[in-house]
């Protein structure tokens, strides 16, 4: 049985609150591993790959390339096993 895990844009620090959504490193489908890189974000202080938090499948890319996902807010879901 599985069940899906919204992930939303960290607290990348210094008060940077939105990011623009630069590239998927993985498609929707695709399994992912525990702390491999998922997405790149470019805020105006730096570009960062975030990591998935768990281990499972990318079950739905909320942004495309382009678009600014906003702090807290869900950036992907992941589909894990319970």
């Amino acid at each position: 049985m599985s069940k899906i895990v919204t992930v939303s844009l960290p607290d990348i620090g210094e008060g940077v609150v939105e990011g623009e959504v630069v590239e998927w490193l993985k498609k929707e489908g695709e399994s992912l591993k525990q702390d491999e890189p998922v997405v790149v974000v470019m805020t105006d202080k730096a570009t960062v790959e975030l990591p998935a938090p768990y281990p499972g499948t990318l079950a739905k890319q909320h942004h495309k390339p382009g678009e600014i996902a906003i702090k807290d807010k869900p950036l992907y879901d992941i589909e894990v096993e319970k």
